[in-house]
């Protein structure tokens, strides 16, 4: 999006709600970022190997998670460039189930997206966004904000 766009901080109040989406993950989505990342830690693809080092199942690569986490706030923001800053602490692993049937690039992985600002410095243009994220009803990142520059 143009930086014509570009959130406007007196129009933004704080305890707003900017973004809401939901992330899907399938395992053919593992399999290409394990090749993109380099990557290919046993946990992200074998789930017998997953289950016998103590997890639930294959798990989505943290960093994967990240990104696909911070894409609808760029998208909201305007540019790659308007996000100055980006933190968050794995809370929970993202489980990505083998589909039951048919395709390995069917999602079973489901996260929904929520971010609210939280903070507005009106003179250096920037916002504040405190990010849930979670699968179901458990928050699989805490403590996730991204620092933003605004109109």
């Amino acid at each position: 999006m143009p930086a014509q766009f570009a959130p406007v901080a007196a129009q933004l109040q704080v305890g707003a709600q900017v973004v809401t989406a939901d992330v899907e993950f399938s395992r053919a989505d593992l399999i290409r970022y394990a090749g993109a990342s380099g990557d290919f830690n046993t946990i992200h693809w074998n789930e017998r190997f997953a289950k016998e080092v103590g997890l639930d199942g294959v798990i989505a690569h943290g960093m994967l998670t990240m990104g696909a986490v911070i894409a609808p706030i760029v998208e909201w923001a305007g540019a790659p460039g308007a996000v100055l800053d980006y933190r968050t602490r794995f809370t929970a692993p993202v489980l990505v189930p083998d589909a039951s049937s048919g395709s390995p690039e069917q999602p079973t992985a489901f996260l929904t997206v929520i971010a609210k600002v939280g903070a507005i410095d009106e003179d250096a243009k920037t916002v504040r966004l405190d990010i849930e994220v979670a699968d179901g009803e458990a928050k699989v990142l805490g403590r996730t904000q991204a620092k933003v520059r605004v109109k």
